[in-house]
């Protein structure tokens, strides 16, 4: 698939600002500011860039527990992202969601997902929207190996091939289940087998290959939009951090490995790579890397500066209506 050099310099762009916003996130929690369950998505950013690429602006994703990058990805302001993290009221939910249930409907961001293998069905819901009302939109529906095992999963598969549903389902294979190595929580080594009892594609790849990633969805996206069904794609990565901040990893994972993954920095290579295609020169990369650094710290000013939302506030936006009337007709 042939990529425009503006493409590629925007998927290096935010592959960079997703790996600057968690490494800024790391901090600010180690700091105590943040509330709340942190889940970092650092190294795995080839995943979530090189799928959104593909995406039309009306096209819509689900995330999981591990979700900033897939946000970013697909063009969510971190602006408001650290306003929701610091649990304030200019957040993406007024500071309620938190980290884990982000969701901003005008960009298609249905929203991250604490339970897991809760995404899927949601996609699934929206695909079956997007057929019905013939708007030609694909649901690009992310999770991880974990959530491979879950009934939802199986569930969600079945119906999707069932229905040819418009949607890819992107298992971000990083090898851990939490704390547990895929081996020893799965019989098999490729989750993508699993699409052979759905009758949909079955594809892995290189998750740390962003363009790979980007050839490999574009053509399943590309079938699902086409009226060809879903289709199940396994990107090989790895997570640098532990499952959530405050486990190191230490206790289920060597450093030899830790350091083996990282040698593999999926930044580093394509930087390398547009580098020696002339795309992008030694000072445009720094250029690059400053400008995100600058945009990322401005975010920050402009979360911390925000209002907390007010106490009043508590139960607007969510759904207890019904049950506060109820109470008072008793």
């Amino acid at each position: 698939m042939d990529i425009g050099k503006e493409i590629m310099l925007q998927m290096y762009r935010t592959m960079v600002t997703i790996r600057q916003f968690e490494e800024k996130v790391a901090e600010l929690f180690a700091q105590g500011k943040l509330p709340g369950f942190i889940h970092l998505y650092v190294g795995q950013e080839a995943v979530a860039v090189g799928t959104c690429a593909n995406l039309r602006s009306d096209d819509w994703i689900t995330s999981n527990h591990r979700g900033h990058g897939h946000l970013i990805a697909k063009g969510g302001d971190v602006m408001f992202m650290f306003s929701e993290l610091y649990g304030k009221s200019t957040g993406y939910c007024k500071g309620k969601g938190g980290s884990q249930h982000i969701a901003d409907l005008d960009k298609g961001i249905l929203g991250a997902n604490g339970i897991v293998a809760g995404s899927l069905p949601i996609a699934n819901g929206a695909a079956f929207a997007a057929r019905q009302q013939g708007t030609g939109q694909v649901v690009v529906c992310f999770f991880g190996d974990g959530a491979s095992n879950e009934g939802a999963f199986h569930e969600s598969l079945n119906l999707a091939a069932l229905w040819r549903l418009p949607v890819v389902f992107v298992c971000e294979n990083n090898l851990y289940g939490e704390f547990t190595r895929q081996d020893r929580h799965q019989a098999i080594s490729d989750v993508a087998d699993r699409a052979a009892a759905y009758a949909m594609p079955g594809v892995v790849v290189n998750g740390n290959d962003v363009l790979a990633v980007h050839e490999v969805t574009g053509e399943a996206i590309e079938r699902a939009r086409s009226g060809g069904g879903p289709t199940l794609v396994e990107c090989k990565t790895y997570r640098w951090y532990g499952h959530f901040q405050g486990d190191d990893g230490s206790l289920y994972r060597t450093k030899e490995e830790v350091d083996a993954w990282k040698a593999r920095d999926p930044i580093l290579s394509f930087r390398n790579r547009l580098i020696e295609r002339g795309v992008l020169s030694e000072e445009g990369v720094g250029e690059s890397d400053d400008e995100v650094r600058r945009e990322i710290e401005a975010a920050v000013s402009f979360a911390e500066e925000s209002p907390f939302p007010e106490p009043e506030e508590l139960l607007n936006d969510v759904y207890t209506t019904g049950a506060v009337e109820m109470e008072g007709e008793r």
